[in-house]
């Protein structure tokens, strides 16, 4: 079995079906990992998550932040801006059926045999990856439960509290563990978020770095989205950036994780072998 990764589809099948067929993807024998956002600033939404859904058990995503405001738009009874993309989700007729399936969606996924984790934005630097995979099954089970992901949903926005402690409980808790999973680029050393600055990671709000450069002894690997202006490079071959923003007229990035070889799909269509 091979496994493979790829970054934000973020509404865009097209590429990842391209990609899929150049490495021969088998749902019989391979698998695949995908970065989150399946949905939101493409075309095709809606198809993104029916293919996924339609790979089976070859295929696991984690939750990204716009897939958790996809849900939060299907809860909410507050007039919404239009967006065609995501109207078709919400006006499709087995729209109970995808949400119910993304809903149910993991934070973090693990491959204990090849020491491999991955959530949507990162980990902060002061959790250990035992930590980090205990906070996410913590919030999953909210999000699985009807009653408390109603009160989930309803308070998920919000910045604050922007500094994790081990005492914060009921909505402050699980926000600040869902900001961190799906929001976060830049942090301190202690994990205080930061959410204004959003482009090159060279550029740092005083006192804060990437995430990723904060030293942090971990066990796995780990892969990650969201970031699109870092364009695959982080510097550290343990951390792993997935997203290369193909909705902003650049590339998706499909990794095979056992060889180490990438293949991107730009917007012409065009599939080739990233060589570094």
């Amino acid at each position: 079995m091979t496994l493979y990764a790829v970054g934000d589809l973020q509404g865009s099948r097209e590429p990842l079906e391209l990609l899929l067929e150049a490495v021969h993807f088998d749902p019989t024998h391979d698998h695949l990992w995908l970065a989150g956002d399946l949905v939101n600033r493409g075309k095709d939404s809606l198809g993104c998550l029916r293919l996924v859904i339609e790979l089976g058990a070859a295929a696991q995503t984690v939750l990204g932040n716009h897939d958790l405001h996809l849900l939060a738009l299907a809860r909410s009874d507050k007039p919404r801006k239009s967006n065609d993309d995501l109207d078709a989700i919400l006006n499709a007729s087995d729209a109970d059926a995808l949400l119910e399936w993304l809903r149910q969606q993991p934070l973090l996924l693990e491959d204990p045999d090849r020491k491999l984790l991955m959530t949507h934005a990162g980990i902060p630097p002061n959790w250990s990856d035992r930590e980090a995979i205990t906070r996410a099954r913590e919030l999953e089970a909210v999000l699985a439960d009807p009653d408390r992901f109603t009160a989930f949903i309803q308070g998920m926005y919000g910045n604050e509290p922007n500094r994790w402690d081990e005492t914060l409980s009921g909505l402050d808790r699980w926000r600040y563990i869902t900001n961190a999973f799906t929001r976060m680029r830049f942090c301190g050393p202690g994990g205080e978020l930061e959410f204004d600055n959003k482009e090159s990671a060279n550029n740092p709000p005083a006192g804060m770095k990437p995430w990723f450069e904060w030293p942090t002894p971990r066990q796995h690997t780990l892969l990650f989205g969201h970031w699109a202006a870092l364009m695959g490079k982080t510097g550290n071959d343990d951390i792993i950036a997935l997203d290369t923003g193909y909705v902003w007229d650049n590339y998706l990035t499909l990794m095979n994780l056992d060889s180490g070889e990438r293949w991107q799909c730009d917007t012409a269509g065009i599939v080739f072998r990233n060589e570094g």
